[in-house]
């Protein structure tokens, strides 16, 4: 039964990654709360989508450039005091969020740049955790360790919006921020209580030229590229999130909550992985998982385009309108679950195939692609859309994805063939 679900093993063998676990599984709950809540009073102070549209901007630069950086501060100072200062900086944010609420600070620049804060914190902060990881658990248990993290991140991701949107409607912004501030005291003290990690560097190399020193390391190792390449091509070609809004108005029916549902669906089947990753750990051929979670998540983006092409076609009655919806709903379940899937794989990959003193770095490397690649995607979906249709953007990009990610394995065969118990740490 171990071999089927999730399995625990990091937590029990590892007390500082258990820490560390639970200190996170608590404050990726109030972080996405506080997320969905500085959304809900920027519209709330501006009546304007535009405004909160803005907080893309603030967020997403700080967080690439920041990424950049902290994974190289990662690989060149003490692990420990680089994650336990960020980790401050974002509690500190909490905190002031939830000061501000309660004197009544109503200037919308205010939460434009403490989001900025949190985001350039968090661009230092998510590579130095990836990079401790390997240090606390070991290479062979990496599967389960990132298994659990992917656990905690998609239960985030599906209660935090919805318990932020309930607080605020009950309680109100100051006893929302406030619930983060406090469950976030958990993250500080898990990293409070990790263990010396001194760079592994004889002689650190600082600032621009650490972070070109990463570059250059990655253009010598093919599969650990790959990592990087195949997902960008996933999150580029078969991007739906911002054709959901028009999908549910025009096609699918049920405006707002259609979209929640949609995006419910991914979550609850990257849970359904977590809950069942113990199948997962004896995968050795790690490339062939990412690839085929990269061409499932295709097909499936091509699944959402066919249910709403459709419903557009045949909905008419209640009862066809429901079929079109299921489809769309099961076509994203399963969507969740390739992309997971392949998330897991990647992060192994990039973790046990990368030396330990540019794991800070890659891993930095590695914040930048998720964070860039959805917006590239999104742009070319919506410029796409005007042309052939929200639905038939969906079919081509998904097929397309597949036959990409085809193209990658022809041209690195290495990464089909990539091999776990055959990695070693590259020293």
């Amino acid at each position: 039964m171990s071999k089927i679900f999730l399995d625990v093993t990091p937590l029990k063998v590892s007390p500082a990654f258990r820490r560390l676990w639970l200190g996170n599984s608590l404050s990726s709950i109030g972080t996405q709360m506080t997320i969905m809540t500085v959304s809900l009073q920027v519209y709330a102070q501006t009546s304007s989508s535009f405004s909160v549209g803005l907080l893309g901007i603030f967020t997403v630069v700080p967080l690439v450039i920041a990424g950049l950086y902290g994974g190289a501060v990662a690989d060149a100072h003490d692990r420990r005091q680089v994650a336990l200062y960020s980790t401050l900086v974002l509690w500190i944010v909490s905190v002031l969020l939830a000061a501000g609420a309660w004197i009544g600070i109503s200037n919308v620049w205010w939460l434009y740049i403490l989001m900025a804060v949190h985001s350039g914190a968090s661009g230092i902060n998510q590579p130095t955790r990836g990079a401790i990881i390997p240090q606390l658990v070991g290479t062979k248990l990496l599967p389960s360790a990132n298994s659990l993290n992917m656990l905690t991140f998609s239960i985030a991701m599906m209660l935090g919006p919805v318990l932020g949107g309930l607080l605020v409607a009950n309680y109100g912004y100051q006893w929302t921020y406030t619930i983060d501030a406090v469950t976030f005291a958990a993250s500080v003290w898990s990293v409070y209580r990790l263990p010396s990690m001194p760079s592994q560097l004889e002689s650190a190399v600082r600032g621009l030229k650490s972070v070109k020193e990463g570059f250059a390391y990655l253009a010598t190792q093919p599969d650990i590229r790959m990592t990087f390449i195949i997902d960008l091509v996933a999150m580029i070609l078969a991007a739906p999130r911002v054709l959901l809004p028009a999908l549910a108005a025009v096609a699918l029916g049920g405006g707002e909550t259609t979209v929640g549902l949609l995006m419910a669906a991914v979550a609850i089947g990257a849970m359904i992985v977590g809950l069942f990753s113990g199948m997962l750990n004896g995968i050795r051929h790690q490339g062939r998982a990412v690839f085929v979670g990269v061409c499932v998540w295709g097909l499936s983006m091509s699944g959402l385009g066919l249910a709403a092409f459709a419903a557009l076609q045949h909905g008419g009655a209640e009862q066809e309108s429901y079929l079109w919806l299921g489809l769309a709903l099961l076509s994203m379940l399963i969507a969740g679950i390739a992309d997971s899937v392949s998330a897991i794989f990647r992060t192994t990959i990039l973790q046990s195939a990368a030396p330990d003193h540019m794991r800070g770095r890659l891993q930095g490397v590695f914040i930048v692609v998720v964070a860039g690649g959805p917006h590239i995607g999104g742009l070319l979906a919506g410029a796409s859309s005007a042309v052939i249709g929200e639905s038939w953007t969906l079919i081509v990009g998904g097929l397309l994805c597949v036959l990409v990610a085809a193209l990658l394995m022809r041209w690195q065969p290495s990464f089909w063939a990539y091999d776990a118990t055959r990695i070693r740490e590259v020293k």
